[in-house]
């Protein structure tokens, strides 16, 4: 299998949140309970970094690392926002929104969040598990009955006809949330299926019913289980979250992540009023590494005008950095934030471990610059850090994050009590383009001097 290496042709996906309210009795002539006190109740206000075990003066190495991506012109722009033990420790924009107008980058910037969806999808599903309502063991054809019969490609005949075979067992939900079910993207991949997908325009259909009809006549690229591929999986958990809630992906995600969390600005489209604050998407020349202006047509190139008819719970998300640093704290802070809890510790243990099995973290398969390794392997709709000796990653045991076609990164680091959100809109990578999203891990922990405090 060939490695994707380029982290700027991804779909992203799309998730939300339930928050269970419990009501209680009214007592006569009783004062309502005050609200539960956050363990990391949210302040943007930045703190001095030596509280938390920060060094300001090795922090300046994050600082010129996108200072300097910035004077390069590898970006436009970018937002980062560092925190410890819930408190913001580095804030910071840099450039510009926009380089033709010359309009700053600013903390109010909204942003494509593409495959930075995904996390946010898991929790809307993680939620829904918490209802009771599916199990990871359960086939996914029990809440799809149109992928009750679908095939598994087994090779092309003498004559190119695709030869088609049962599956070994039904794909489950387990694998569905792990990109190990047997779909594919149809965007990436050269095989036969993906041009089968290509060929239906599964990410084409007016929405979320037709792409399933779609997908329920094209068969799996693998043998469930036995493969790991990026796919149109969270897509498909965006389908189950309107099955199970019956609501649509956007309004179950406002009404039980973003609201809580005080999102402001995230959504599935950016209206007329907010349209000034939404970024350039740049394009990266893979000969020259220049930025250029999106080409028209060119993936990810939606305009985001309006609410869409086909929501992506694999890539359709908008924010701005602050808005992906609550839904991130809220996962730091083992599921709430500001007295508001969203998912059980338990639940966020489960979806931020690793499921995949040793035989599936060779090298082989990976995405990006994301590759599954030895002590790097793949949870519930994100990366998972388990060993980082073994990954060769600075960042503590337990870390899991995702990161976005455009460029946007973050990680939740639970042994270190970090959280990191990198907001970018650079689509593509030139031939020296340097990986922001892994320097900064860099930068970001041997700034870290204290760990204990």
């Amino acid at each position: 299998m060939k490695i994707v290496r380029c982290a700027a042709v991804r779909g992203l996906a799309l998730a939300a949140l339930s928050l269970a309210l419990v009501a209680a009795p009214l007592m006569a002539q009783q004062a309502p309970a005050a609200p539960p006190a956050a363990r990391h109740a949210l302040d943007l206000t930045p703190v001095k970094p030596e509280s938390v075990g920060f060094s300001s003066a090795r922090l300046e190495n994050l600082h010129a690392l996108m200072q300097k991506a910035v004077a390069d012109k590898e970006v436009s722009g970018v937002v980062t926002i560092l925190a410890r033990h819930g408190k913001v420790v580095d804030y910071r924009t840099y450039g510009q929104r926009d380089m033709a107008s010359g309009a700053p980058m600013t903390k109010d910037t909204i942003f494509r969040d593409y495959s930075m969806t995904k996390p946010v999808t898991a929790v809307a599903m993680m939620l829904l598990y918490e209802q009771g309502k599916w199990l990871p063991s359960d086939p996914i054809a029990k809440y799809i009955p149109e992928f009750a019969h679908l095939k598994v490609f087994k090779g092309l005949d003498p004559d190119g006809k695709m030869l088609l075979v049962d599956p070994d067992h039904a794909p489950t939900m387990r694998e569905l949330m792990t990109h190990t079910a047997g779909f594919t993207y149809g965007i990436f991949g050269d095989t036969p299926v993906d041009a089968v997908y290509r060929e239906k325009k599964v990410f084409g259909a007016r929405n979320l019913q037709e792409a399933i009809d779609r997908l329920a006549g094209i068969p799996l690229l693998y043998q469930p289980g036995k493969e790991w591929h990026y796919s149109v999986s969270m897509d498909i958990q965006g389908y189950i979250v309107e099955r199970l809630s019956g609501k649509s992906l956007p309004q179950f995600m406002r009404d039980n992540i973003y609201t809580p969390l005080g999102m402001k600005d995230a959504g599935f489209y950016v209206p007329a009023e907010k349209r000034g604050r939404f970024a350039t998407n740049y394009w990266v020349d893979p000969k020259t590494g220049a930025l250029t202006s999106q080409p028209s047509g060119a993936i990810g190139a939606s305009d985001y005008a309006g609410e869409p008819t086909m929501p992506s719970g694999g890539g359709g998300m908008v924010s701005t950095a602050e808005d992906y640093y609550r839904f991130a704290q809220m996962l730091g802070n083992n599921g709430q934030l500001d007295g508001k809890r969203i998912l059980a510790p338990a639940t966020v243990r489960l979806m931020s471990a690793n499921h995949l099995p040793p035989e599936l973290l060779t090298g082989q398969f990976g995405i990006g610059y994301q590759v599954m390794r030895p002590g790097f392997g793949y949870g519930y709709n994100c990366a998972v850090v388990f060993d980082p000796p073994q990954a060769n990653l600075p960042e503590g045991k337990g870390t899991f994050f995702w990161d976005g076609a455009a460029g946007t990164w973050f990680w939740i680091d639970p042994t270190n009590d970090v959280v990191f959100v990198g907001m970018i809109q650079r689509m593509g990578a030139g031939p020296n383009s340097i990986n922001l999203q892994y320097l900064s891990r860099a930068t970001v922990y041997q700034a870290l001097v204290d760990p204990a405090k």
